[in-house]
């Protein structure tokens, strides 16, 4: 082998090394780039998961405190009257309102909280419309009383506030009388 064969087969080698070394290095960063997506796609997946377990959690208990609330209305509707009785069942009646006083604590104390809707505007995300009452007094869709307290959980809505709404007086029309005869 001449002096030059060897300089183009040393050439030839070092062409071939700082190929292989910059397809080698490409290859790295090629692969380093699909971990880290890797990696970043595994975290959003726990992320979203964790959220959605969370979700789920939330609405099987809101659902199952929509449930509970029903009953506890009715115990407060009940304790409503209890002032014409006689003083024996007024200590019966105090201590049930207690216990319905103890309800609603827990359900404060787990952030269920009844939201207030009278004298507000009727917003349909809160409030469902079980009545409406003719009034001059207020304006159009202002919640006049609650029919049913609404309970909220944070942002969430256990449970639609049923209201009474105001509708402002139609315009009486004159009604025209059609007599309607048969022909025999």
């Amino acid at each position: 082998m001449t002096e030059e064969e060897k300089k183009e087969e040393s050439i030839s080698i070092s062409d071939l090394m700082q190929e292989n070394l910059e397809k080698a290095t490409k290859d790295a960063a090629e692969y380093k780039e699909k971990y880290f997506r890797a990696l970043a796609e595994m975290e959003n997946s726990r992320k979203r998961l964790q959220h959605e377990k969370q979700e789920m959690v939330s609405y099987a208990v809101g659902n199952m405190l929509s449930d509970f609330l029903a009953p506890l209305d009715n115990l407060d509707n009940a304790l409503r009257y209890t002032d014409n009785l006689s003083s024996e069942l007024k200590n019966w009646a105090q201590g049930f309102k207690m216990i319905a006083a103890q309800f609603v604590s827990v359900l404060e104390n787990h952030g269920i909280v009844p939201f207030d809707s009278v004298g507000k505007k009727f917003d349909p995300h809160f409030h469902e419309a079980v009545e409406t009452e003719e009034s001059k007094d207020h304006e159009d869709g202002t919640i006049l009383s609650e029919v049913q307290r609404g309970y909220r959980h944070g942002d969430r809505i256990i449970r639609v506030a049923k209201v009474k709404v105001s509708q402002r007086p139609r315009k009486h029309e004159e009604v025209k009388d059609y007599n309607i005869t048969s022909e025999e």
